[in-house]
């Protein structure tokens, strides 16, 4: 039997990320999740994917903190050889995150330089850590916004990061197009999970103008977003480079 692929995923024990593993592991793919603090979820969510039949290993770091990156990729490491067999893994998944919203006149230096930490700044350096353990054909999922097509005031910090992150996802395809990795963007629309507090889940009136403004007429869930990871982190889009994937419904069309 083949060995499967690997995929790693920031921020994986809960939200978009937990089901983003599970999308993975639904398709064959074995999975190193990440978590910052929830030890207990993150263990809850490997023992999903090993009733999915795959192997999975969780290993906590806090993306904020570049200094811990060597010592987390040594982890990896240790985690493909003793757990999965393997030198390399397959797929990496920038997603860890986090929400934050406040008007532009009243966004603090300190919210701004978190966001640049924990967005842009850690999906910048966690692939370049990545490069040596990430196996030639294979690729990179960053996760941005529908807030970067479309602007919803409250949201200007947060936004100007994942700008970024697509600006950022263009570069890294062309530089490492020819090691044939290949780099897209998956970009939410509002989704029903505890960020940003879980407004979009929790406030009905947010919930239901948001449903209105999108052309299928709904909010979106999780299981909307999993599924197109997955499908960038397969041989199915082995010719999809360069490219950001909106996932919003059309909201705001």
């Amino acid at each position: 039997m083949a060995q499967s692929k690997i995929a790693l995923v920031t921020g994986g024990s809960r939200g978009l990320g937990k089901n983003m593993a599970l999308a993975l592991a639904s398709k064959g793919l074995d999975i190193i999740l990440t978590y910052h603090s929830k030890k207990d979820e993150a263990a809850a969510v490997v023992k999903e994917i090993e009733q999915l039949g795959q192997k999975a290993v969780a290993l906590q770091l806090d993306v904020a903190n570049s200094k811990s990156y060597d010592a987390f990729f040594a982890e990896v490491g240790n985690a493909l050889t003793g757990t999965f067999g393997s030198a390399n893994f397959h797929y990496l998944v920038n997603n860890a995150g986090v929400g934050v919203h406040a008007s532009f006149a009243t966004t603090t230096e300190e919210q701004f330089d978190s966001l640049v930490n924990i967005h842009l700044k850690a999906a910048f350096f966690v692939s370049q850590k990545a490069l040596p353990l990430l196996a030639d054909g294979g690729g990179i999922v960053n996760i941005s916004t529908g807030l970067a097509r479309f602007s919803t005031p409250g949201y200007a910090a947060y936004a100007t990061m994942k700008g970024g992150i697509e600006t950022l996802s263009r570069y890294q395809a062309k530089e490492l197009g020819a090691r044939g990795i290949r780099v897209n963007v998956v970009a939410p629309g509002a989704i029903e999970t505890d960020f940003g507090g879980g407004m979009v889940r929790d406030n009905s009136d947010v919930n239901a103008f948001i449903a209105s403004q999108t052309a299928l007429g709904r909010v979106g869930l999780p299981d909307d977003i999993g599924s197109v990871v997955a499908f960038l982190c397969s041989d199915d889009a082995k010719w999809v480079t360069a490219q950001r994937l909106e996932a919003s419904g059309g909201m705001y069309l």
